[in-house]
């Protein structure tokens, strides 16, 4: 369940410290009631910037993959490459 706290309550930093650092959840931040900002530890960021970045990548190659032709099946292409290079 994630925890969410009004901006009023982020004058006690090193509980909400503790937290982020112990449960490796981020704590949400309302003001008037709206969601207004996150706070999160360190090793949580690092690990959701590098997950976007892998789905950026894969979702590049898979564009690669669209915009490339002609296609061929892996077994065509492995055997053709065998009997180009005899191995």
């Amino acid at each position: 369940m994630p925890k969410i706290i009004p901006i009023r309550e982020l004058k006690n930093t090193a509980s909400i410290s503790k937290y982020v650092e112990e449960t490796n959840e981020p704590v949400f931040i309302t003001k008037n009631g709206y969601g207004s900002m996150v706070i999160m530890s360190i090793d949580v960021y690092e690990k959701e910037i590098a997950k976007r970045q892998i789905i950026e990548l894969i979702n590049d190659s898979l564009k690669d993959i669209d915009r490339s032709n002609p296609k061929v099946e892996g077994a065509f292409f492995l055997n053709e490459m065998k009997a180009k290079y005899g191995k």
